[in-house]
């Protein structure tokens, strides 16, 4: 017997589906159900993922973090590819040692190949790694090779800021770019002297930090700012009904474990990066004048204000002209006649526009577009208003 039966009824001529519950107990009990689901939906415990982020997106915890690692080694194996032993001493001081250190002296040989490189190698630890765990590497010429691709990189001891060796990297190096020339010409597509080796570096030494016996920890703000700062402590002392958040500056909140957790405050960061704020931004205008890049946040307000936008533009031509003598005359010569016409532009069309206080960002950018304003110039106009105290913002400069 299925719970649901489907039966046809006949209406306004018309056969349409019904669905019919045989048991009114399950009748009940999906009311029950849909009736739950409105409430959940209208207290917004079923809110949509998108409707604010996540706490673990705005802060960093203390203690959870990575470590950078760099290190000094040599890729073998390429193509004629390589550094030029005699441009690249280190290179080859660097050959004789790994050599010597195999048993081959090759101190008083003249050492000419192509086919080595010296690279460093970088990489970030991830947190909590412990030995014999992977990660990934990365590796760049250090000298005037021309290609890393089909290289080899050989043992590569990886050391921390305090020059202790953590991991060890070996392997292929994958180069996403290429290097092909000729006589004549040349094509070179990406960065061929840098590449990746993915899992190439074992952990050798794990970073001690336990986390578990932590009573209290530090969350520190990606953009520090106050009011998401109170927002945050606010959410977690909510969800755990104790002031267990405290914010000390607008880039710190000091977190202590609450006796509820039974001294487990990983269940904590758990519980507490999951909840769900709306951060406070800065309005703010960040300008790449080298790009011609202009971002602008919601929050930017701009008063009243009349902007004008216009370039002088000066066009010379130069069209010379040949004159020369009538056919069989007894005197005259060949001279260049200059012919110089001298055109200015001020673009007059371009009138005085008024731009209202109060005016949202897409209003804004609306208004200097309908003046036809590229980013150049739009970029000068935006300083111009800020120095003029209508514009609500901070302007940076990258």
């Amino acid at each position: 017997m299925t719970a649901i039966d489907s039966k046809d009824k006949e209406r306004d001529g018309v056969r349409k589906p019904v669905l019919t519950f045989p048991h009114p107990a399950l009748a009940r009990a999906v009311l029950l159900f849909s009736l739950i689901m409105l409430g959940l939906l209208a207290h917004g415990t079923l809110a949509p993922a998108t409707a604010a982020p996540r706490i673990k997106d705005l802060v960093e915890f203390e203690g959870i973090r990575e470590n950078q690692l760099v290190g000094y080694g040599l890729v073998v194996g390429l193509n004629g590819s390589g550094d030029s032993l005699r441009n690249a001493p280190f290179t080859q001081q660097s050959l004789q040692a790994m050599l010597e250190r195999l048993g081959i002296n090759t101190r008083d040989t003249a050492l000419n190949t192509a086919n080595v490189a010296a690279v460093m190698v970088t990489g970030n630890l991830p947190a909590f790694s412990t030995q014999g765990t992977r990660m990934d590497v990365s590796v760049s010429a250090l000298g005037d090779a021309d290609s890393l691709q089909g290289g080899m990189l050989l043992v590569t001891p990886l050391h921390g800021a305090d020059g202790e060796v953590y991991a060890v990297a070996q392997g292929p190096v994958a180069v996403a770019g290429f290097k092909a020339e000729g006589d004549a010409a040349t094509i070179v597509r990406g960065v061929p002297t840098v590449g990746r080796i993915s899992n190439g570096a074992i952990v050798e030494r794990e970073i001690a930090f336990n986390l578990k016996y932590q009573r209290s920890l530090r969350l520190a703000l990606r953009n520090p700012d106050l009011t998401t700062a109170r927002r945050i402590a606010t959410a977690i002392n909510s969800y755990t009904g104790k002031k267990a958040a405290l914010p000390l500056d607008p880039a710190t909140i000091q977190l202590e474990l609450p006796k509820d957790y039974d001294g487990d405050i990983v269940s904590l960061l758990m519980d507490v990066e999951q909840l769900r704020i709306e951060p406070d931004l800065t309005a703010k205008v960040v300008i790449d004048e080298s790009s011609g890049i202009i971002v602008m946040g919601r929050d930017v307000q701009v008063s009243t204000v009349a902007v004008a936008q216009g370039n002088l533009t000066v066009t010379v031509t130069e069209t010379p002209q040949v004159s020369q003598p009538a056919p069989f005359a007894e005197r005259g010569r060949t001279v260049v006649v200059p012919r110089s016409r001298v055109a200015a532009d001020d673009e007059g069309d371009n009138k005085l526009a008024l731009v209202p206080g109060a005016v949202t960002l897409s209003d804004l950018v609306d208004g200097l577009n309908a003046l036809g304003i590229g980013p150049r110039d739009m970029i000068a106009i935006l300083q111009a208003i800020k120095a003029s105290g209508a514009l609500q913002a901070e302007i940076e400069v990258m």
